[in-house]
């Protein structure tokens, strides 16, 4: 596809849609949306807009489809995969404004948001209701990129993802119609499933700008658990045995030690330098809560557990999962100079424990620093480096580490990206992994978006 560029003419026309001081050509605001947290390559927009109501997207979707202007919505910019960077230039939409709470119906359990609405600050208006809303991805994102990308976090494991949590979408297409997905209900079988069609597809069918959002209520009781391994097999065994006992923990992460190391400096905790699983369960009653602690500890003494810690108070257990939150910007302070990227996978949780290994055998031996952690819970495993940005020799070996990661994930059943999404990164992985069903992905996509303006270069190798 060969993409018209912005001229003067065009940015006089968009005027009329959205005002002056919403729109902007300056350097330091195109710079700020070149790049998401990513390692991938800058790309500089030609135009940056902060839209605030949806008859402005849909007038600037109908318009730019008509010339032919590449546009790519920007939520907070903490993809990891490059989804949100505009490698065709054109028109970024940036949604920071567009962040109103617009209503929240506590006895449906449901709050209709905008998509600039950063998910913390939905949760922190939600616990006076006793409620909250549960992905939980860590970076401060915006609702509108978490339903892009079908974010996850520390509790999918017993919530799911995004897309659990999405109940109705206002959409606007390429050519600017404004429909709407889903029902305010907590079940349908009307129809086409397009709600899930468009969650996850990173604004290349087209852009949110409302989301009815579903709502859980804070469980009264709560008890957290660390237990430490010598080894990181050990650990990967424990996370399938948990689950296999039908324990149904609400949190159950895994970090190497080179993790806790790192997380120990940085975030000042005192954790033993050991292989760590972090598991929350929640109920109704501290008797049921500690019958799971007992049998969770069972099965982790059977696999040789080197410590077993429980009756974590709250306000300790929140530092240990801001640590796990913030892990990735800890290894930045870790390691000043080097650069920091990250891949994710997801397999059956059955083959974890295999692929676990298989990523500890890759790295144990390389210079560069190599961390594995993730939502071990749900088999999906993340693989962080701290590399010297111009050393072209390191990020051979870490990109020739990542494919070998990937290719096993997908030969075990996997999947590329637990939740990163594809976007520039995952691409190459697409054929490999889907086969036939890719050619039916992009009749989709031509139907939606025929003219490709919305967010080019992304999902399709």
């Amino acid at each position: 596809m060969e993409y018209k560029k912005i001229t003067e003419e065009d940015i006089r026309f968009i005027q009329n849609i959205v005002d002056k001081d919403r729109i902007s050509q300056g350097i330091s605001n195109l710079n700020l949306h070149s790049i998401d947290q990513s390692h991938h390559k800058p790309s500089l927009p030609e135009l940056v807009i902060w839209p605030i109501k949806e008859e402005e997207v849909s007038g600037i979707l109908k318009y730019a489809n008509e010339r032919f202007i590449p546009v790519t919505a920007w939520g907070a910019g903490t993809s990891l995969e490059g989804n949100s960077i505009p490698v065709d230039k054109g028109i970024v939409l940036d949604f920071s404004m567009m962040n109103r709470i617009i209503q929240i119906r506590e006895e449906d359990f449901q709050a209709d948001v905008q998509p600039g609405v950063i998910y913390q600050d939905l949760n922190h208006k939600l616990r006076y209701k006793g409620l909250f809303f549960p992905p939980d991805p860590g970076a401060r994102a915006s609702i509108g990129g978490m339903i892009a990308n079908n974010a996850s976090g520390i509790r999918s494991i017993r919530y799911g993802s995004t897309r659990e949590n999405v109940l109705r979408l206002k959409v606007v297409l390429a050519n600017g119609q404004i429909i709407e997905l889903g029902k305010n209900t907590q079940k349908t079988s009307s129809g086409y499933d397009l709600l899930r069609l468009f969650i996850g597809s990173e604004g290349t069918l087209g852009i949110v700008v409302e989301a009815t959002v579903r709502l859980r209520g804070i469980p009264e009781h709560f008890s957290a658990c660390l237990v430490s391994f010598k080894d990181i097999y050990s650990a990967s065994k424990a996370v399938f045995q948990i689950m296999r006992a039908g324990l149904e923990p609400v949190c159950l992460e895994i970090m190497d030690s080179n993790c806790i190391k790192v997380v120990n400096r940085i975030n000042g905790l005192n954790l033993k330098h050991l292989h760590t699983l972090i598991i929350e369960f929640q109920g109704s009653s501290k008797e049921a809560l500690k019958d799971s602690v007992d049998m969770c500890e069972q099965i982790c003494k059977d696999l040789g557990y080197k410590e077993f810690i429980f009756g974590i108070e709250r306000d300790d257990y929140k530092r240990i999962i801001d640590a796990r939150h913030l892990l990735g910007e800890s290894m930045r302070k870790y390691h000043p100079g080097r650069v920091h990227t990250v891949t994710d996978v997801a397999v059956p949780i059955s083959r974890f424990p295999e692929l676990i290994l298989f990523a500890e055998k890759l790295t144990k031996n390389i210079k560069i620093p190599a961390y594995i952690f993730g939502h071990a819970g749900e088999g999906n495993l993340h693989l962080a480096f701290m590399v010297k940005e111009e050393d072209s020799e390191e990020w051979h070996l870490v990109d020739e580490i990542k494919d070998k990661v990937t290719d096993m994930a997908i030969k075990l059943g996997g999947t590329c990206t637990g939740e990163h999404g594809v976007g520039i990164g995952k691409r190459k992985y697409m054929e490999k992994e889907h086969g036939d069903s890719l050619f039916w992905m992009k009749k989709i996509k031509e139907l939606f978006d025929p003219h490709g303006i919305l967010n080019p270069g992304k999902i399709f190798p």
